[in-house]
C-alpha cells in the first residue's frame, strides 16, 4: 500500500495557532463581560452604598421615629434606606443618589482587570482543586493553596483600585457639608497630591486589606471544616449542601468584618477638610487603630451594617412617646 501523502503546509495547523487565538479571544471576552458586569452592579448599587457612607460618617438628618419591636414595646428607629434615599432626593434631585459614581466605577473597572491580569500571571490551571477523594491533610492543603491564591488577587486589586475608592467616599461625604471639594476625579487626584502627598491615596487601605484577608480565610477554612466534618458523605443531599456552605459562611463572616470596612472608610474621610470627618462626626484620628477603639467605646462598630431597621443610639426615655 502506499503510503498517505503529506499535507501541504497550508493544511497544517500551528502549534497554538488558530486554537491559542480562539482561546485568547474567549478569554479576553469573559474578561471584558466580567468589567461590564462589575461596573453594572456597582452602578445598580450605589444608591445604597451612598446612603450606607453616610450612616458610617453619622450623618443622621432625618429624626427617629417611633415604633414597635417584636415584644411590643416602644422603640425608636432611625429612618431606613429608602427614607434616607427619598431625602437625598429631596435636596440633590435623582442624580443625587450617584453622587461619587464615575470614581467607583473606574475603581471597580480597576479591581476586576487587576483580578484578571494576576489571574493570567498565576494561571488557575496551576493550582490543585479540592476533590471528595483527597484524605484531610490533602484538602486543607490545596484549601490553604487556593485561599492564599484568592488572598494574593484580592489584595493586589485592593491595592490598585483603592485610590479611587478614596475620591468616591469622598465625593458622596460632601453631601454632610454640601462641599465642593472633590468634583471630578482629575481635579480630586490634583487636590489630594498636592494637601496630602501619595499617601493620601492610600488611607483607610490597611483595614480594608486586613479586612479582605481576615474574610477569605475564615469563609473558606470554615467551609471547609463544615464539609468535611458535619456534611455526611451518606446523606443524599450532601453535595447540596456542600455547594451553598461556602455562601453561607460568606454573610456570616461579612458581618464579623464589617467593623474594619467601617474603620477603612472613615479613615478616608477623616480630616481631609470635609465636614464629615471633622468635630463633631469624628475627632482627628491619628491611626486606624485610634478609630476603632474610639468607635468601640461609642459602641459603633457596627453603625451602617444595617439600613432597613435601625434602632436609635439613645434610650428611648429620651423621646416623648405618646
Amino acid at each position: 500500500m502506499a503510503a498517505a501523502a503529506p499535507l501541504p503546509p497550508v493544511a497544517r495547523a500551528p502549534p497554538g495557532g488558530e486554537l491559542g487565538q480562539a482561546a485568547g479571544a474567549r478569554a479576553e471576552g469573559a474578561e471584558g463581560l466580567f468589567v461590564v458586569l462589575g461596573a453594572g452592579l456597582a452602578a445598580a448599587s450605589h444608591p445604597l452604598l451612598y446612603v450606607k457612607l453616610l450612616v458610617q460618617v453619622g450623618h443622621e438628618p432625618l429624626p427617629p421615629t417611633v415604633g414597635r419591636n417584636v415584644l411590643g414595646r416602644k422603640v425608636l428607629y432611625l429612618p431606613g434606606f429608602f427614607t434616607y434615599a427619598r431625602h437625598i432626593v429631596d435636596v440633590d434631585g435623582k442624580r443625587g443618589l450617584f453622587r461619587g459614581l464615575t470614581p467607583r466605577l473606574i475603581s471597580s473597572t480597576l479591581s476586576t482587570i487587576t483580578r484578571g491580569s494576576v489571574k493570567k500571571a498565576f494561571p488557575l490551571e496551576d493550582m490543585e482543586h479540592v476533590s471528595n477523594k483527597d484524605d484531610v491533610k490533602t484538602s486543607l492543603r490545596k484549601v490553604v493553596k487556593e485561599t492564599s491564591h484568592e488572598m494574593m488577587m484580592q489584595c493586589v486589586s485592593r491595592l490598585v483600585s483603592h485610590p479611587l475608592h478614596v475620591i468616591s467616599v469622598r465625593c458622596m461625604a460632601q453631601f454632610v457639608g454640601r462641599e465642593v471639594k472633590y468634583s471630578g476625579v482629575f481635579s480630586a487626584v490634583g487636590r489630594i497630591l498636592k494637601e496630602e502627598g501619595i499617601l493620601g491615596f492610600f488611607v483607610g487601605l490597611v483595614p480594608h486589606i486586613l479586612g479582605d484577608v481576615i474574610f477569605l480565610w475564615c469563609c473558606n477554612l470554615l467551609a471547609h471544616f463544615i464539609n468535611t466534618y458535619a456534611v455526611d458523605d451518606n446523606f443524599s443531599q450532601a453535595s447540596v449542601i456542600r455547594s451553598y456552605t461556602k455562601f453561607v459562611m460568606g454573610i456570616a463572616v461579612s458581618m464579623l468584618t464589617y467593623p474594619f470596612l467601617l474603620v477603612g472608610d472613615l479613615m478616608a474621610v477623616n480630616n481631609c477638610g470635609l465636614r464629615a470627618g471633622l468635630p463633631p462626626y469624628a475627632p482627628a484620628f491619628t491611626s486606624w487603630i485610634h478609630c476603632w477603639r474610639y468607635l468601640s467605646a461609642q459602641g459603633q462598630l457596627f453603625r451602617g451594617s444595617s439600613l432597613l431597621f435601625r434602632r436609635a443610639p439613645l434610650p428611648a426615655t429620651c423621646f416623648p412617646l405618646d
